[in-house]
């Protein structure tokens, strides 16, 4: 008879080779891993299953995953270490553990994303332990490499920091890049924490400073251990122990998990979290450094914890929390540790100088304080206001201990809220409209005054019969003549719905500015450009568009549509709108000036731009449509994106320009049906077959203007001698197809150097120009190919109709 133990002992063989490779904790060369979301996202584990080493989602960032080690116990798979810091891994990316190389992560296209630096031997295994350090081991089992001695932003227990070693946060909290705040273990032995001016390396003064440093009376630190107790202290030369938690005691490693993350907002945190939670205990701080990272990080060179303008106070948990005053905003909404700017223009010409158009926001304890640039004593808070309010260029003025005014202007550095300050008073200067499109005031001219006068005598002169017959007489004649004037001033008005931060120059202002507009910079079917210099707190050129006025409607529509669309618009990628101006014959818009003109100019030239030079201007281009398209609370069409219409700043960065054809759109609406719109050889088959117009028709023109940039040719040239070449989207797809891309690039050099990004651009444009508006991707997939996060699959033959080129 069969022992009955034999079922138990064949399930068992059965799956025990299941539960290893669940709890597999060593690799050997040749295993890999690759980033999907079908598979199990985990390469190795440690034994214990407390920590995995694989592929995690972004959360921001659809089907990109960063190489990483978590805690794989609780629900929120908190990462402690991360490989792919600056490049998120596409799907399909694949890890792979080699002799030579170590770890090596690719992308589907073969680029290398990260390898583990360092390696001076073969190695020939990996191990994992229960500590969360994943080693690289030679054959004599030596240590080759190991993520605890390659730092991120986290500590574990069991790892130390020694000399000239460092821990550096994150960007943001889900933004795995650099960010701008340190923690290093210096060479004499101090551990100290700054903030570092991105994108450059340069330090700024330490918020925190442990004092290890050699002396009379003790030695100097020798590394920063987190033991297996859960202590941390920096260790002395003579052993002795720096308790770096000052008070904080130790935390059980039995019944907690714990890390030491330099948080992305600059504040050292040990945090602990309940074994065996259900998700109910959570990430919970022990401790953390410094104290009041508001008070503690202030800096000369820099904007302080948060960005220029906002302030920073502190939460229950030592956490500061970024915030602009009221009347700014940010400059990035996607960034709320960031600076923050006016919604109003503040400036020390024309009438921005009058008084009477500030008030005051009064905020208690409050204080920018290396933003002074005079001190007032003794004073009244009377006089510091007043004394504000008559200078262009206060913004603040702090007053305190009962007789000081401190006087500040932009930008404000260093913003926080400080309760020592015992009440003092900030005063921020604002707009007292908030605005420059008021409504001009209504003059009565002397003559309406005399009329007014008669009536007024009749009125009160008459029975009370005739007065009413006579006021309704009066309002009847008084609406037919409003009626009457407004259909011969309604192309002579902004429509009062129109509320921008703009500001509103004098015609005069304008034509002293461009020296009686003088000297032209580009013309268009709309208008003329011309250059000038004005005053804004500072001397700025500037580009004035003076509106054709021979179609007063048409005109007044894209005013209009320029002033809704970008006057609350701000990003990297798009050319800022200063100001207006509207007389009754006139229309004029001021922009910030754009040094290297349009990117026609660049790529239309005997000299081609640099290959490098011009994937940065696709790239920057393509930004500011995912802007336009989804980050703003109104979906914005261009409608009109050609190369004429993006201009290039001092640095040749790529900013979109002439919104007078963009079509605005609802949030919860998707498409809408209009006019044909934008310029021939860029419009989408939409326009032609009376679709309903989406997003899609901006995707469409990118595509045109990218095989532009590519190949520096213009999309149609009808002067073409060969036939084939007069469209350049059939064209480009001709080569694409027959493996002729080199015909495209010509004699660049550069391009046929690097043809896996040349035959990459060309595919992304050939799904962009597709015919069928819903094979084209979105602008937002466009920049995920772009930056090789997402794989650009082969394209289809667009199928283009050449009707548009047909048109007159």
């Amino acid at each position: 008879m069969a022992s009955p133990l034999l079922p138990l002992l064949f399930c068992s063989m059965i799956l025990l080779p299941f539960v290893l490779a669940q709890t597999k904790s060593v690799m050997v060369i040749g295993d890999s891993h690759t980033a999907t979301t079908s598979t199990s996202p985990w390469l190795v584990s440690s034994p214990s299953g407390d920590f995995a080493f694989g592929f995690l989602p972004l959360e921001d960032t659809p089907n990109t995953f960063i190489l990483c080690i978590w805690y794989a116990k609780i629900p929120d798979k908190t990462i402690v270490w991360f490989a792919n810091r600056d490049k998120p891994a596409p799907k399909d990316s694949k890890v792979v553990l080699s002799a030579d190389d170590g770890l090596v992560l690719t992308a589907p296209n073969g680029d290398q994303l990260w390898t583990s630096e360092g390696l001076s031997v073969k190695v020939s295994s990996g191990v994992f332990n229960d500590t969360g350090n994943l080693m690289l081991k030679d054959s004599g089992s030596n240590s080759a490499w190991e993520s605890f001695k390659d730092y991120r932003d986290t500590l574990l227990p069991y790892q130390t920091l020694g000399s000239d070693q460092k821990l550096s946060s994150r960007l943001k909290e889900n933004d795995f890049n650099l960010g701008r705040f340190e923690l290093l273990f210096q060479n004499d032995g101090n551990l100290v924490m700054h903030s570092i001016n991105l994108p450059s390396e340069y330090a700024n003064e330490n918020y925190y400073e442990s004092g290890t440093i050699a002396s009379n009376t003790s030695s100097a630190g020798t590394q920063l251990v987190f033991d297996g107790l859960g202590g941390l202290y920096i260790l002395r030369e003579n052993k002795e122990k720096f308790n770096f938690s000052e008070g904080g005691g130790r935390v059980s490693t039995t019944q907690f998990y714990l890390r030491a993350t330099l948080n992305f907002d600059g504040v050292f945190t040990l945090y602990q979290h309940p074994k065996g939670s259900s998700g109910s205990g959570g990430w919970t701080p022990v401790w953390s450094k410094p104290d009041n990272i508001c008070k503690a990080n202030m800096v000369d060179k820099g904007s302080g914890v948060c960005g220029y303008n906002s302030i920073c106070s502190l939460r229950d948990d030592n956490r500061p929390t970024c915030k602009c005053p009221k009347w700014y905003s940010l400059v990035d909404p996607n960034d709320p540790n960031g600076s923050c700017e006016p919604d109003f223009v503040q400036a020390c010409v024309g009438d921005e100088l009058r008084e009477d158009l500030y008030d005051f926001e009064v905020l208690i304890d409050t204080d920018w304080p290396l933003s002074d640039y005079v001190l007032q004593k003794p004073f009244t808070e009377d006089q510091c206001r007043q004394s504000c309010k008559e200078d262009c260029m206060c913004s603040v003025a702090i007053f305190r201990l009962g007789d000081s005014c401190w006087k500040k202007k932009l930008p404000l550095s260093n913003g926080r809220v400080d309760t020592t300050l015992n009440g003092a008073k900030a005063f921020m200067k604002v707009r007292k409209d908030n605005s420059s499109l008021l409504n001009p005031p209504i003059i009565v001219k002397k003559k309406d005054r005399s009329t007014l006068i008669l009536v007024g005598s009749v009125l009160l002169g008459g029975s009370a019969c005739l007065n009413l017959i006579f006021v309704g007489a009066i309002c009847l004649s008084t609406s037919y003549v409003l009626q009457y004037k407004k259909k011969l001033r309604s192309v002579g008005k902004i429509d009062t719905t129109v509320e921008t931060n703009l500001r509103c120059f004098t015609y005069e202002e304008l034509e002293e500015a461009t020296n009686g507009f003088d000297k032209v910079l580009g013309k268009g079917a709309f208008g003329v450009v011309y250059e000038g210099v004005i005053n804004m707190s500072s001397v700025t050129r500037v580009a004035v568009k003076k509106l054709n006025t021979f179609l007063l409607e048409d005109v007044q529509k894209e005013f209009k549509n320029e002033l809704k669309v970008i006057g609350f618009t701000h990003h990297r990628n798009l050319v800022r709108l200063l100001g207006f101006c509207e007389t009754e014959s006139e229309r004029l818009l001021v922009y910030e000036f754009m040094s290297n003109g349009t990117l026609a100019s660049l790529l239309f030239n005997v000299e081609k731009p640099s290959w490098k030079l011009r994937q940065q201007i696709a790239n920057g281009v393509a930004r500011g449509l995912v802007y336009l398209h989804e980050e703003c609370s109104t979906q914005i069409i261009h409608c009109d994106i050609k190369p004429q219409n993006i201009l290039l700043d001092d640095y040749h960065i790529a900013r979109i320009s002439d919104f007078g054809l963009a079509k605005l759109l609802n949030m919860n609406q998707t498409r809408t049906n209009t006019a044909i719109r934008g310029t021939k050889g860029y419009v989408a088959i939409e326009w032609f077959k009376n679709m309903p117009i989406t997003a899609k028709v901006d995707v469409y023109s990118y595509g045109v203007m990218l095989l532009e940039i590519v190949s520096c040719r213009k999309s149609v040239q009808f002067e073409e001698e060969d036939e084939e070449k007069a469209i350049l989207t059939d064209w480009a797809y001709d080569c694409y197809n027959e493996g002729a891309l080199h015909a495209l690039v010509e004699d660049d050099k550069e391009a046929l150097d690097d043809m896996n990004t040349l035959e990459k651009l060309v595919m992304i444009a050939l799904w962009c120009v597709q015919e069928d508006p819903d094979l084209r991707p979105t602008m937002r997939n466009v920049t995920q190919m772009l930056e090789g996060v997402v794989e650009v699959k082969v394209p289809p033959c667009p199928s283009l109709i050449s009707i548009q080129y047909s048109l007159n």
